[in-house]
């Protein structure tokens, strides 16, 4: 079985981990599931210069997302159509599942619950080296005129 996560950094914290069980994510999940749930409330948090960074996903670049969006008050950063992915969450991600892959689950609760518990352990000074790696990570994409980079 498999599961589908969402999470939200900063370099200060992290959201909740949602885990979305069946089906696919669309733009109704992710206004009710992420953005009334976790984005909300994490913004005044982070403070008046929050963005929230999500990709050109379907759910995500929904009109009634960026309705939403708009109704709150939460502004979005702007990725054009076709580019890297720079976001650093990805990264993420990739320990994430790096994690997950070493562990032993019978069931898809219990992988559910090793998801979260890897969630939990990641520093928070990994996510902060993560968000710090930015500007290097612009400017080898500028280096290699939009193309490969080591990230």
């Amino acid at each position: 079985g498999s599961v589908m996560v969402w999470g939200g950094i900063s370099s200060e914290a992290r959201t909740e981990l949602v885990i979305f069980d069946g089906g696919a994510l669309n733009a109704h999940r992710y206004i009710l599931g992420v953005l009334e749930e976790h984005v909300t409330p994490f913004a005044p948090f982070v403070g008046e210069n929050f963005r929230l960074m999500h990709d050109n996903a379907r759910p995500h670049v929904a009109r009634c997302v960026s309705e939403y969006l708009r109704d709150v008050g939460i502004q979005t950063q702007n990725w054009p159509a076709r580019s890297p992915d720079l976001n650093p969450i990805e990264h993420l991600w990739d320990m994430l599942g790096q994690n997950i892959r070493r562990r032993n689950f019978d069931s898809l609760n219990e992988m559910r619950a090793a998801i979260l518990d890897e969630w939990m352990r990641i520093p928070q000074e990994t996510i902060q080296d993560l968000l710090g790696s930015m500007p290097r990570r612009m400017e080898s994409v500028i280096i290699a005129r939009g193309g490969n980079t080591e990230y």
